[in-house]
């Protein structure tokens, strides 16, 4: 397979063969770019590997182009960005062909100089293993017969790609023993193009598979993000389960997995339905975080499981119980402790509170509740609730959505009247304390809670107008005088220099 007319039609690619052949260096493209040119997928991320100095590359077509270089000389790498007329832009990382080679306890290679077969052979998987050589016909390189565009494929990776197959170019034991990581790509490579992992290299995973404690929780969870964002996640996770991988990485999910009966009655499984969640989400949304809500939204239920002979199985409190647990969680797993945290917190501790909503008899009261504990969160939630309707009866859950179609219509329309989204900074802490002349207190927050709870039941509307008297009444009912009236602060205007 040659990619020479390709080549051609891309700017950059000319840069790069042009200073190769003045500085009298093999270079090819390697890795994901080559598997992505083939599967005819788009890639901005351009790897180039060459016989020589990746750095001295790298600053020639830099030079050449009039663009910055970064250069990180500890790696011996160098990277660049380059105009596109097709992509916009382009990144290219440039390094020299190396060999690596591993002690038994350790993920830091000794790194030697290398010939690209020493290269490619460090390469994860077959199909990532590929290089397309980017010198003319004729000229320097150490790949006998190989011309300008030609695609080199040591490991039969062009055959893989058209199997729809994973598979480690060397022993699998031998590529996942000197980077355990690869074990967390293969299954997430399957997961992203929908292929299957070849049942050698599977083995291999599960044998190798204690070795990932030596890899950093922050590499992991990387890979583990790159499987929730695929099109159909759970496909990832039943593999990591299978290979033992999840049970290392997050225990609790496993720990949901089986079903239990007593007396003839049996729950869900609530791992395969975490799943089913997780998919049904990512069909919705592409929302990392509303993915990892779907993911630990029942993860608390082995802890509140319990058996009744009246009503059978029962999970109550699960979703408060799990909304304390998503710190914890985040923290070991090295997931960002900061407003992404909060939201998931608060979509697992609010994911139980729309079902209820769908019986007539509601009352504007709990949707207003709803609303101001939702936020600005609140097509997020209504989301993970509707993916949180699963069966295996394709009726029943058409009847639920059905019956939360209505559910939502009414929380939109109560939200369009009374604003509850944009209820909290109406009566702050601060205003209160301005009036009244207090500090920070017990009775502060009483008269807060007086006014929130006055809106929330429909006594007074959602307006500073209404909202302020009430304070102030408030505040008199518990013996305050009113120190400093405070105006309405003015909307800003919405006239432009």
């Amino acid at each position: 397979m040659n990619f020479a007319d390709f080549l051609t039609s891309k700017p950059v690619f000319a840069r790069i063969a042009e200073a190769a052949q003045t500085l009298n260096i093999p270079a090819y493209v390697v890795g994901g770019y080559v598997r992505d040119l083939v599967l005819k997928r788009p890639s901005k991320d351009i790897d180039v590997v060459c016989i020589g100095s990746g750095i001295a590359l790298a600053e020639a077509v830099g030079k050449a182009a009039g663009v910055n270089v970064a250069v990180y000389q500890n790696f011996g790498t160098a990277m660049l960005r380059m105009d596109d007329p097709v992509d916009g832009y382009v990144d290219v990382e440039f390094v020299g062909a190396r060999k690596e080679s591993y002690r038994s306890d350790s993920r830091k290679p000794i790194v030697e100089d290398g010939t690209l077969a020493d290269d490619q052979n460090r390469r994860d998987l077959t199909i990532n293993a590929m290089s397309i050589r980017l010198n003319q016909a004729g000229a320097i390189g150490n790949v006998p017969g190989a011309a300008y565009g030609d695609v080199i494929d040591p490991f039969d990776g062009l055959t893989d790609l058209k199997r729809r197959l994973i598979r480690t170019p060397l022993a699998p034991d031998l590529t996942f023993s000197d980077d355990p990581l690869r074990m967390m790509r293969a299954i997430r490579f399957a997961t992203q193009l929908n292929f299957d992992i070849d049942p050698d290299t599977f083995d291999g995973i599960i044998r190798m598979k204690d070795r990932l404690g030596i890899v950093s929780m922050e590499r992991i969870i990387d890979e583990l993000n790159k499987i929730i964002l695929a099109p159909t996640p759970s496909y990832g996770f039943k593999l990591l389960y299978h290979a033992g991988l999840l049970d290392l990485i997050l225990p609790e999910l496993v720990a949901l997995k089986g079903v239990e009966t007593v007396d003839g009655k049996g729950h869900k499984d609530n791992f395969f339905h975490t799943l089913q969640v997780l998919d049904n989400v990512a069909r919705m949304s592409n929302d990392l975080w509303l993915r990892w809500s779907a993911i630990l939204h029942d993860i608390a239920k082995t802890h509140t499981k319990r058996f009744d002979k009246r009503v059978g199985w029962t999970f109550h409190g699960h979703e408060e119980v799990g909304a304390r647990l998503v710190p914890t969680l985040f923290r070991r797993l090295k997931l960002p402790l900061n407003e992404h945290m909060k939201q998931v917190q608060k979509l697992v501790r609010l994911h139980m509170r729309p079902i209820p909503l769908v019986k007539e008899t509601i009352t504007d009261s709990a949707l207003r509740r709803l609303l101001f504990e939702a936020g600005p969160d609140l097509e997020l939630l209504l989301t993970l609730c509707r993916a949180d309707i699963t069966s295996k009866n394709h009726e029943k859950v058409q009847k639920h959505l059905s019956r939360f179609d209505q559910v939502e219509k009414k929380l939109h329309d109560l939200e369009e009247r009374d604003q509850l989204r944009n209820f909290q900074p109406i009566i702050t802490g601060e205003l209160i304390m301005e009036t009244f002349d207090l500090k920070p207190s017990k009775e502060v927050g009483d008269i807060k809670v007086a006014v929130r709870e006055a809106i929330l039941e429909g006594l007074i509307p959602n307006r500073y107008d209404v909202a302020y008297p009430f304070m102030i009444a408030e505040g008199e009912k518990r013996g305050f005088v009113v120190a400093r009236h405070v105006p309405e602060p003015e909307a800003p205007s919405a006239d432009t220099e």
